[in-house]
């Protein structure tokens, strides 16, 4: 059985092809240009492998994934113009002709943290979060996603701002003071004028955005009570989590336990930045069981 793989980032997407068990036979990265451009090349991919049983989309958002909606399969209001009112699902579906499961990023990744985490923990409550060009979190509990009419959109949050960062002007056009518009990748060239690989570890930057992702993690911690949070993306630096870490003491503040917060805290498990990958194989193997 091959099963197929699409995580698809603003900048750029995974393409990648696997068997039952997971083990990756083929990849390729495309760029994030228009959709025509892109999911063209993507549908070339895929049709190497006539025998695809089944793809599973992560995509980023906002993202339509009720059943019921006219918009079902479609990326919606992003900021991404070329790609808003994308019809990703029915494109894909005309060209395969396979089934194809339809969520977020964040959750195909929350979903490959399962798979791997599942044989040492029983059942995992986990979240996982992506600080990279946007900002996201996916949640799963008893091995079902957590959401409601549509996906959460844990990036959208709005926090208490760090008494040194009161004159800037948040990013995200919608909300500007939410954790998006304070710490995804991108704020480092509003603020400093320089990209973020080009940040040192010891600038002071990096304390004002671990005050807003500590934040976010307490409020995660208080709503959900996960048994780990991950944090995924270029933002998600080691040495900032140990930031991350010393904030949400302080902000916490033994409230209720955790546990060591060197293990809750943590970066992904799944190595190489394969947490959706390994998450989209397993849910497109799971689509296939249920489609029997």
């Amino acid at each position: 059985m091959l099963l197929g793989s699409i995580e698809a980032g603003g900048t750029k997407f995974v393409c990648a092809v696997g068997d039952e068990k997971f083990n990756e036979i083929d990849k390729k990265i495309i760029p994030t240009t228009t959709p025509e451009e892109t999911l063209g090349a993507c549908i070339e991919f895929f049709k190497q492998y006539p025998d695809l049983a089944a793809l599973s989309i992560a995509s980023f958002g906002p993202i339509d994934t009720n059943p019921a909606s006219e918009k079902y399969g479609y990326i919606t209001d992003t900021p991404k113009v070329k790609w808003q009112n994308c019809n990703f699902v029915g494109i894909m579906t005309d060209a395969l002709d396979i089934p194809i499961y339809w969520t977020t990023d964040v959750n195909g990744s929350v979903y490959g943290e399962y798979v791997n985490l599942r044989n040492k923990f029983d059942n995992p409550a986990l979240v996982y979060y992506t600080l990279g060009t946007g900002v996201g979190a996916g949640a799963i509990q008893n091995g079902h996603f957590i959401g409601g009419i549509s996906t959460p959109e844990m990036g959208h949050v709005r926090l208490q701002r760090h008494p040194a960062d009161m004159n800037f002007t948040g990013i995200c056009p919608y909300h500007h003071d939410c954790l998006e518009g304070l710490v995804s990748g991108p704020t480092f060239k509003a603020r400093l004028g320089i990209s973020g690989e080009d940040v040192p570890d010891n600038h002071p930057v990096w304390d004002i955005m671990a005050y807003y992702v500590a934040q976010a993690a307490v409020q995660i911690t208080a709503i959900l009570r996960p048994q780990k949070i991950i944090f995924g993306g270029s933002v998600s630096r080691p040495a900032f989590l140990e930031r991350v870490r010393k904030q949400f003491a302080m902000l916490w503040n033994d409230y209720l336990p955790v546990g060591p917060l060197d293990e809750y805290i943590v970066n992904p498990s799944v190595p190489g930045n394969g947490s959706a990958t390994l998450g989209n194989f397993a849910l497109a193997k799971q689509l296939v069981e249920e489609n029997k």
